[in-house]
């Protein structure tokens, strides 16, 4: 994590305070378990509560001895609560407190999450409404094809951020686990009751079986679902870059007063906010592939996966966090020239109507082969030549032949290729 690209929100998650702080949750909901079911004095739960309290540097310098955390932290808060603190930890081992710290941290990300998705979908409703039927050239290949319009592109965004949403809602579910079984997940020195009071103190569902640690395939869709979201991140933000290369400027990333695009060419505006998206996102892509590794662990557990997971933990969902704000504000403020997406329509004189004019001829009588060939060579004098399609359709004898000046007319006529715009957004936003 670094400032640059963190939300104050996202991080203070991932901070010792917090991470020590549900430590303790974790060992005092547990005292009190312990104590209604008579392992422990009721009164010394009620003091683990009162006293109960750390000091990070503290925690630090016990480390540096112990060259443990838990224990370390255990020794920290001891020193607070007293004789009581013989209490803590009663039966548990060091992963019931870390696998399900880790958890606890990892919804509240998702939370965090969810509300930056939901937030952009509001921002691409709007714009997908905004420009419905304002028309542009679709592109296959990186090549003019047929016509669709700016807002099915962005109804487009909406339906895979959407989907997104509901990957999100059902990470967090996968991820929102307890354990609390003891050494090698057993129960042996602690009761399963404990495991489901803490469970309920802290909104999760108990681990129904954990071999010390809570298993990692769980951690694996969690990540990969922040890779998935990232990848769509990346493809929103590669398309607007595309739309603002210059020989396109269908659309422009806001440009502010006084900003500045080249510290060289003053006359610079670049699409900056997605270029640095596509990094991001190739960031939080890649640390699924480390989570999914730390699935295999050996026997009842081994700790490989401990020192990946405090990278990928953070690192993961505060870039995510940032990503999502981000591509927020873009498409929130973005520049949109319907004035230069008719331009570029026009470009090839008409020729995103040759599908039109191929099955107006098959439905004349022409051969799809012979249609195809016809269509296909007044087709390139456009390319070649700069012609205008429809003239030289009108000039070709075996085109006219079968279909007339007006019936060929008739094929260049904009309106057909939005027809069904409204059945698209009425099966996109039929719930929103």
């Amino acid at each position: 994590m670094i400032p640059r690209y963190s939300r104050e929100v996202m991080t203070s998650i991932w901070e010792p305070q917090s991470k020590f702080k549900i430590w303790f949750d974790i060992e005092a909901h547990a005292c009190d378990a312990l104590a209604e079911l008579g392992v422990i004095p009721k009164e010394s739960a009620k003091i683990i509560w009162e006293k109960g309290n750390f000091d990070i540097d503290r925690i630090d310098e016990i480390e540096r001895e112990v060259k443990h955390d838990v224990i370390a932290f255990l020794t920290s808060l001891a020193e607070y609560i007293g004789p009581e603190a013989r209490f803590v930890h009663q039966g548990m081992t060091s992963s019931d407190v870390l696998d399900t710290c880790f958890n606890v941290q990892l919804v509240k990300a998702a939370d965090l999450l969810i509300d930056d998705v939901e937030k952009l979908l509001v921002v691409l409703k709007r714009r997908a409404y905004e420009h419905k039927f304002d028309v542009c050239i679709g592109r296959s290949h990186g090549i003019h094809a047929e016509p669709v319009t700016f807002g099915l592109k962005m109804a487009q965004a909406y339906a895979e951020m959407a989907r997104n949403l509901e990957r999100l809602k059902n990470a967090r579910k996968e991820i929102a686990t307890c354990a609390i079984s003891g050494a090698v997940g057993t129960f042996a020195n602690i009761d399963p009751r404990v495991e489901e009071h803490v469970a309920k103190a802290l909104g999760l569902e108990v681990e129904p079986v954990s071999t010390q640690v809570i298993p990692r395939d769980r951690h694996a869709m969690f990540f990969c679902t922040l890779g998935v979201v990232a990848s769509s991140i990346e493809r929103i933000s590669t398309e607007i870059r595309h739309l603002q290369r210059t020989e396109v400027l269908e659309v422009e990333e806001f440009f502010s007063k006084g900003q500045k695009g080249s510290s060289a060419m003053p006359h610079k505006r670049n699409p900056i906010l997605t270029e640095n998206l596509t990094g991001l996102a190739r960031l939080v892509r890649g640390m699924a592939l480390p989570a999914m590794e730390n699935v295999a662990l050996w026997h009842e557990r081994d700790i490989s996966h401990s020192s990946v997971e405090r990278m990928i933990g953070p690192d993961a969902t505060v870039t995510l966090d940032f990503a999502l704000a981000r591509l927020t504000g873009v498409m929130d403020k973005l520049v949109v020239y319907p004035q230069n997406m008719q331009a570029n329509m026009d470009k090839l004189g008409g020729l995103h109507n040759s599908q039109r004019i191929l099955l107006a001829l098959t439905q004349a009588g022409v051969s799809r082969e012979d249609s195809y060939r016809l269509v296909q060579r007044n087709a390139m004098k456009v390319w070649e030549d700069g012609a205008d399609f429809a003239a030289e359709l009108k000039a070709d004898p075996e085109v006219s032949a079968k279909l007339s000046d007006t019936e060929i007319d008739d094929k260049f006529d904009i309106g057909y290729h939005t027809k069904h715009v409204e059945t698209i957004f009425a099966r996109v936003f039929k719930d929103a």
